[in-house]
């Protein structure tokens, strides 16, 4: 009869990963069936199969002899991998039938299983044999184990576990044995023990990545795959064998610090046993020393001696010294791309062997091509607070598909220097950093309707002044000026003074007492409007005229924006008697009204102070007790003063242009002006009240046809301010009945009223009568001058005539007309002006009448023509040439690299 006994083989996990060696000691059976090694080998132990009949005890079985009298050896034998594991009692023993692989794989009969009682016998006479597992579900009253060497999962109840119930935990290793349920027939666990768990030794292993995790760019793992890397250490082999290296397995949960692990770098770990599958892994990995490989970056800030490099691969500056850098230092400057390699110094990291990329690299973020709309939800502040280490402070609200999103973006995130409002309606684009996976929002531009959303008070005003980069407005509702700075003009508009803009006042940041304007959006001419103007015209009497208060020294250069003291014009509106102030500016018509002068105006407001004041005044009637107001036409302009010439055009009227009122920038020579004659000082008379009006005929109606020629046998008075008279006298020169008459003229009888007539110059002019008079006079009076141009000298030169003492008259070549360019010789025409401040006078309007004689190059004298035909080489009476100082060439040598041969005719190099 056979053995009851199967034979069964033991695989066991040493602490280093040995060789396989089989073993026959039977001393030493084990109740675990078969374990593999997670390191490729195994601990073999083959158990000769003893009948319990045929011992008839039940004490272990042990070995026994063959039929040849040799016992079977208890020491090592190695044995292959992929070898047949043999069940046989002993060698030469008779060949039984191979045994089923789930009999291999457990200590116990599985024909035991089906008994009536918990014992592994039948008889239930016999020690159980026993399993190991894990426990995977425990409930109140029972639970269910997996098992460890097979594929099963088995019921027990707490009453069959030995110990104290509330140590058991789910995961514990238990050992157990296997019986089976009364009424059912199912396998249970009966018997259970808990296992103290093998602790695998707490020694740190070094090793390194040799299959980092990968990772696409949204740092997901691959579809499909498990995002699990290996790493690998080395162990000495036994005695005779080589080193080893073992492979192990690692998933990022693994890895401490929650760091991106790549292959090549050195690590350290522990080894962890999977409970259920027996898989050797590494666990709490960390970094020991990062692989040494070339990065990339962007020079992010240059100092003296050294430098700070924006990382590609991680969110981090790393320093460089200037020593590091290969390449012309001159060069290297903020924003360059680098590449470097990362060392260890003193405990930190620094960049070596930097050098230059081309411009473009180095890309740390994609940016998206589709637009998208948001709200701002936080502005980044003006003044960063002390706790303020958010680069991107910012936040914008959008829905981005189907999901509500909270951005961030920093101050380089905007497409411009506008700023951002609480509420804007925005659009821009996401940017996505390739380093740590970080969205934020850039490319920002304000919409124009955000105005509607963010519910801002909006202003208008005009620009009033600009300068180099900031300006100022003119405000409708406020009185200061308000100062902007150019990077607040939306839609990067070029802005010009009495530009129309509309505003937001924010408090400065620096200064709470200060506001600027911000968010500036240039509107078309005409919107904005200071004041409002009355359709009604009121009529009214002049209660008090203005009277100027210039400074008598001032100037019409000097005082550009005179103003004047206003007047008053008392006025009944709805059976109410009001008085309106009114000023120069807001006349109509040539007359400046007088005290009890009837009116007609409308009324303006101002906006900002509601204050009123008269405007399009026009004269209704004049009241006759006023003095009598005179017409004139201004006939010299000096410093701070000037003359007019009479309405009957024989006498000059002095005037200090404290008495004009009006624009002095505007008064011209010829002007027809309005005043009234006052005595002063020495009973001097002097014009007062001096107001410019529309232009009259400054001369008679009555103008002869005939042009006559003349001589000017005296000036005006502004010409010759010596003489007496104010008028200039012309005497007809041309043969005829009339020659010798003498005409006066005056400044309105010349036809250019800055011409200086001099003394004995030749003019054309016509003859007219003074209707207030009737004196004859000349008129349309053109000087006939013709002169040669002496010389021309880049912008000016001289035309020799005679005005004064000078015997030379000076000319701009812009003053020449037609754009010619005189030569010398040239005969021209022009007019001549004076200059009322400096008193020099100046040709103008020079026009070329006929060209002079061209240059001839004149020859050399027959005498020196004959002299150098007569002079030879070694005539010692000829002129020599005395070197003083030797001739070099460009490149600082000494006369010509190629020596310099006689040159044979008819004979060619």
């Amino acid at each position: 009869m056979g053995s009851p006994w199967k034979g069964f083989v033991e695989f066991t996990l040493p602490a280093s990963p040995p060789t396989a060696f089989v073993s026959a000691d039977l001393s030493s059976t084990s109740p675990v069936g078969l374990s593999l090694s997670p390191y490729g080998r195994s601990h073999i132990k083959v158990l000769s199969p003893v009948s319990e009949m045929e011992r008839g005890s039940s004490e272990p079985p042990v070995a026994r002899n063959t039929g040849s009298g040799r016992s079977t050896s208890t020491a090592p034998m190695s044995i292959p991998r992929s070898a047949s594991m043999s069940c046989h009692p002993h060698p030469g023993s008779k060949k039984h039938k191979r045994t089923p692989l789930y009999q291999r794989s457990m200590s116990f009969d599985p024909g035991m299983l089906h008994n009536n009682g918990h014992t592994a016998y039948a008889n239930g006479t016999g020690p159980g044999l026993r399993e190991t597992g894990v426990v995977e579900k425990l409930l109140t009253s029972y639970g269910f184990i997996q098992c460890s060497e097979r594929q099963a999962r088995l019921f027990f109840h707490c009453s069959q576990y030995n110990g104290n119930l509330q140590e058991l935990k789910i995961g514990d290793d238990v050992e157990f044995e296997v019986s089976s349920d009364r009424r059912t027939g199912k396998p249970i666990a009966v018997k259970l023990l808990k296992i103290k768990p093998e602790v695998l030794p707490e020694e740190r292993i070094q090793g390194q990545v040799v299959s980092a995790i990968p990772v696409h760019l949204d740092g997901k793992s691959a579809p499909g795959q498990v995002p699990t890397g290996s790493v690998c250490y080395e162990r000495n082999g036994w005695s005779g064998f080589p080193q080893e290296v073992f492979y192990l397995t690692y998933t990022p949960d693994d890895v401490e610090g929650n760091i991106h692990l790549d292959t090549g770098d050195k690590v350290s770990f522990y080894m962890d046993t999977n409970k259920h599958t027996g898989a050797v892994s590494a666990r709490n990995i960390q970094l020991v020393k990062k692989k040494q490989m070339r990065c990339q970056g962007v020079v992010c800030a240059t100092k003296e001696a050294f430098g700070f490099i924006e990382r590609a691969d991680v969110v981090k500056e790393i320093f460089f010294h200037y020593s590091e850098f290969k390449g012309d230092l001159e060069a290297l400057q903020a924003g360059d791309d680098v590449e470097f390699t990362i060392k260890d110094r003193n405990g930190k990291e620094v960049a070596t062997d930097v050098r230059l990329l081309p411009q473009g690299t180095v890309i740390f973020e994609d940016i998206s091509i589709e637009q998208f709309e948001g709200t701002v939800v936080k502005v980044i502040p003006k003044v960063p607070t002390k706790n303020q280490n958010d680069p991107l402070p910012g936040r914008i609200s959008a829905r981005i598909g189907f999901t509500d999103k909270e951005l961030p973006f920093g101050e380089k995130d905007t497409k411009s220097k506008v700023t951002l409002l609480e509420g804007d309606h925005i659009q821009f684009n996401i940017s996505t950093d390739r380093r740590d996976k970080l969205e934020r929002a850039t490319n920002i531009d304000i919409l124009p309707d955000t105005f509607s959303f963010t519910k801002e008070t909006r202003e208008m005003g005009v620009i009033a002044a600009i300068r180099d980069g900031f300006g100022f407005i003119k405000c409708v509702d406020r009185d200061a000026r308000m100062f902007f700075h150019f990077s607040e003009v939306l839609e990067e508009t070029q802005l010009h003074i009495s530009d129309e803009v509309e505003f937001t006042v924010v408090p400065d940041m620096l200064s709470a007492q200060r506001n600027h304007a911000v968010r500036i959006k240039k509107l078309p001419k005409g919107t904005v409007s200071f004041h409002t103007q009355s359709e009604q015209r009121f009529v009214g009497v002049v209660e008090k005229d203005i009277l100027g208060t210039t400074n008598k020294n001032a100037s019409p250069t000097k005082n550009k924006e005179k103003e004047c003291e206003e007047g008053v014009i008392a006025y009944e509106d709805c059976g109410v008697k009001l008085t309106v102030a009114y000023h120069t500016k807001d006349l109509e018509g040539g007359g400046q009204p007088q005290v009890g002068d009837k009116v007609e105006f409308s009324i303006n407001e101002v906006k900002r102070t509601g204050q009123q004041s008269a405007v399009s005044i026009r004269v209704l009637n004049r009241n006759a007790s006023n003095a009598k107001r005179l017409h004139g036409f201004v006939a010299t302009l000096k410093d701070n003063f000037g003359f007019i010439e009479t309405a009957n055009h024989d006498q000059e009227i002095f005037f200090h242009y404290s008495e004009m009122c009006g624009d002095l920038e505007n008064l011209e020579l010829g002007d027809t002006v309005e005043y009234t004659l006052s005595k002063g000082k020495g009973n001097k008379v002097s014009a007062e009240k001096v107001t410019k009006v529309a232009a009259v005929n400054g001369i008679g109606d009555d103008v002869g046809v005939t042009v006559m020629m003349g001589k000017v046998i005296r000036p005006l008075r502004s010409v010759d301010p010596s003489q007496t008279e104010y008028q200039g006298l012309i005497e007809i020169t041309e043969e005829g009945g009339t020659k010798g008459t003498n005409y006066p003229f005056g400044i309105m009888g010349m036809v250019n009223k800055a011409d200086c007539l001099q003394k004995g110059e030749l003019v054309k002019f016509q003859v007219c009568t003074v209707p207030q008079t009737g004196q004859k006079m000349a008129c349309n009076v053109v000087p006939q001058r013709r002169a040669m141009v002496e010389c021309v000298k880049d912008q000016f030169g001289f035309i020799t005539y005679e005005v004064g003492e000078s015997k030379k008259l000076f000319f701009h070549v812009k003053e020449v007309q037609d754009g010619l360019e005189l030569q010398t010789g040239d005969e021209v025409e022009f007019s001549v002006v004076l200059n009322q401040r400096t008193g020099k006078c100046s040709a103008c309007n020079v026009r070329r009448v006929s060209e002079g004689p061209k240059p001839v190059v004149t020859p050399r004298p027959d005498r020196l023509v004959n002299r150098l035909k007569s002079i030879t080489l070694d005539d010692a009476s000829a002129p020599r040439l005395v070197i003083v100082r030797q001739p070099r060439g460009p490149d600082n040598s000494k006369g010509f690299n190629v020596e310099r041969k006689t040159r044979q005719p008819g004979v060619i190099d």
